[in-house]
């Protein structure tokens, strides 16, 4: 489907002050954090936040924020994908290709006003779009800086570029505010969750979280310049010996999301981080694994299929 590109819903739930809303009840939450999956229970409103499964206190910290060329052609368009990676995640995955990002505090802390300056200044550059990498223990402060952000003209799509880890009841505070979820599907077994990213209940969680992100904005929707304006766009990472569950993963898109889902089944994977100790992982995929797993996505009917 391709469509002129509209303002952005967040701009009106601004207006209507819904936005601050959901930030206040998102900011209080933090207190005793069940905002993601792990529902840890920490005490996320002070600098230091002990016992918190993602490190990452009142403040979100950013790692970097640049235009990215590297994103999905409908993402980063001409001019890139505004990225704002955050430090810290609530996966511990073994392998992740930024774990100096992901495992640790690294960058600096992000108040809200410095957050809405990245994404204006972003915007400046002639980003398409603000893509929030890593978001999902951080969408307290995400929802704190918008309307700081929407003050200072912000009018371009949200992204939210997430691990698929995500809670439905935190994902509810972003109805009408992320235009387009960009979930991994990275496990469909509990085991392998468990193995390599110490989330067993990962499938479950990442079902629940992909239905509701589909529910908000529906399929992913482009503009008459081939621009990702709104919708679902999955990424799925081909794991050496099938460990990333593709049959399983294509066949849960197609029959009970939609088979107009868009996909990217992504053939980048490489031991990184801990992978290799872990014998079954230490090693790229091949390229039969990677053609097996695109001729599994169209059989199950997945026909919107990312082209680089």
């Amino acid at each position: 489907m391709v469509l002129h590109q509209t303002e952005p819903s967040y701009v009106r739930l601004h207006h209507s002050g819904e936005l601050k809303n959901r930030a206040d009840v998102a900011i209080a939450r933090l207190e005793e954090c069940t905002l993601c999956p792990r529902k840890c229970g920490a005490d996320r409103s002070r600098d230091e936040p002990r016992g918190s499964f993602c490190g990452i206190g009142r403040y979100a910290w950013v790692s970097s924020a640049f235009p990215h060329h590297g994103e999905e052609p409908c993402l980063r368009g001409w001019n890139g994908s505004g990225t704002i990676f955050f430090s810290g995640c609530n996966l511990r995955c073994v392998f992740c290709q930024n774990n100096d990002i992901s495992w640790y505090r690294t960058g600096s802390p992000c108040d809200a006003p410095r957050l809405a300056r990245l994404m204006i200044r972003l915007q400046e550059l002639g980003c398409h779009n603000i893509n929030f990498v890593t978001p999902s223990h951080v969408v307290a402060q995400i929802l704190e800086a918008l309307p700081l952000a929407v003050e200072e003209g912000l009018r371009i799509p949200l992204v939210y570029n997430s691990g698929g880890y995500d809670s439905v009841e935190t994902l509810r505070l972003l109805d009408g505010v992320i235009d387009i979820y960009m979930p991994d599907i990275k496990f469909t077994d509990s085991a392998v969750a468990e193995r390599f990213a110490h989330a067993p209940d990962y499938w479950d969680v990442c079902q629940a979280a992909v239905r509701e992100m589909h529910r908000q904005v529906g399929d992913l929707v482009l503009d008459d310049r081939g621009l990702a304006v709104r919708g679902l766009l999955v990424r799925h990472l081909v794991m050496p010996n099938g460990l990333a569950g593709t049959e399983k993963a294509m066949r849960f898109l197609a029959e009970e999301i939609s088979p107009h889902t868009f996909v990217n089944v992504m053939a980048q994977y490489r031991p990184e981080g801990r992978a290799w100790d872990f014998p079954e992982i230490a090693r790229r995929c091949t390229p039969e694994e990677y053609r097996q797993a695109v001729a599994i996505a169209r059989q199950l009917g997945i026909y919107r299929l990312c082209r680089e």
